[in-house]
């Protein structure tokens, strides 16, 4: 399975991403191995994700999701 995400960090900014493994995708980003963007922003925290069946889908619908405002990011994670 493949997953799209959406990762609240420290300072209340939202960081988008996709990965297989989602748990250990998190838990590498808490450890300060994960993007570069997430880093100086830790700890973060798993607000949103969705399954999708490949790889290519995941890819795509980040890409869609980091062309949301904020404003639709929230209403998309249920804030």
């Amino acid at each position: 399975m493949n997953y799209t995400y959406i990762l609240e960090c420290s300072d209340g900014t939202f960081y988008c991403g996709w990965t297989n493994n989602l748990e250990k995708r998190v838990r590498t980003h808490n450890e300060g191995k994960g993007g570069k963007y997430t880093r100086a922003r830790l700890p973060v925290k798993l607000v949103y994700f969705e399954e999708h069946e490949t790889k290519e889908e995941a890819m795509s619908r980040e890409w869609h999701i980091k062309r949301l405002s904020r404003k639709e990011k929230e209403q998309l994670i249920g804030e």
